[in-house]
């Protein structure tokens, strides 16, 4: 059991003292080190549910998951509450790999990689093939990857950019007109702006950002990992945009618009008597 170590870890990424610690479950400081240090072999229920609601994190975690070993990224995701016993997501441990020091490297998947990420994303043998890097002015809290990307759908943003991207755990949190990696298991790994339409179709809306490339719809089932934009890396200077390309794109978004105003007109004719 992994509650001793647990709590203790717990309290000091809190920056708090037993006393304060054990003034605010309502026991003594003598009591909280008999559980910090093992003395306590089987803490009474009341114990489990207190420490439980204090540090904001399940039971089953405090008990079974030994916190000391995960990474910075992974605590941090934990203490703002993404934890699977509590959400009720699959458990899956995103693969990782650590430098000499301990901290967070940031795995590259080139285009080569790219086609067997799909199948790889969470083998810890294909993750520790991947080169690896670090930029210093990311947070130290957070997971980054690096993709490789082809083609032109993403203009100006040019072929064979790297796209710098923050692991997303909780897809309720993608934001409408932002761009992200997607993993699907059809097509495998796509950059696009993407739309969250999970409360009403249950799937997201991916557009390019080059008006040759009609949107399309992706099913929430077919998505396996989700990766925030943060910034490229790319050898080549992107031109001015032409003007014919911002009037595109001006259709492109009225046309978009008007076909949601008419979906959402007939939806309401729909529910007349």
């Amino acid at each position: 059991m992994y509650f001793p170590g647990n709590i203790k870890l717990l309290r000091k990424r809190r920056n708090r003292t037993q006393d304060v610690v054990a003034g605010e479950l309502g026991f003594s400081r003598s009591t909280l080190n008999s559980y910090e240090n093992g003395i306590v072999v089987n803490p009474t229920i009341e114990a489990l549910i207190g420490f439980s609601k204090y540090f904001k994190v399940s039971i089953d975690t405090l008990v079974k998951v030994d916190l000391t070993s995960l990474s910075e990224s992974q605590l941090s995701e934990l203490e703002r509450g993404y934890d699977v016993y509590v959400t009720g997501a699959k458990l899956r441990i995103l693969t990782s790999t650590v430098n000499a020091d301990n901290e967070e490297n940031i795995e590259v998947v080139p285009l080569k990689a790219k086609a067997g990420y799909t199948a790889g994303y969470n083998d810890p043998e294909y993750i520790n093939k991947l080169p690896v890097f670090q930029l210093p002015f990311l947070s130290r809290d957070r997971k980054y990857r690096a993709f490789q990307i082809d083609g032109d759908s993403m203009l100006p943003i040019p072929h064979s950019s790297w796209i710098i991207a923050e692991f997303v755990h909780d897809w309720r949190d993608v934001k409408d007109g932002s761009a992200y990696i997607v993993v699907t298991r059809e097509d495998g790994l796509v950059f696009k702006v993407v739309y969250n339409q999970l409360r009403k179709q249950k799937n997201f809306l991916l557009r390019s950002l080059n008006a040759a490339y009609e949107p399309y719809e992706v099913p929430v089932n077919e998505v396996v990992e989700m990766w925030k934009f943060i910034n490229y890396i790319s050898s080549d200077l992107p031109g001015p945009e032409s003007t014919q390309d911002q009037l595109s794109k001006l259709v492109m978004q009225l046309q978009s618009d008007i076909s949601q105003i008419k979906a959402s007109a007939g939806g309401k004719k729909k529910q007349l008597p």
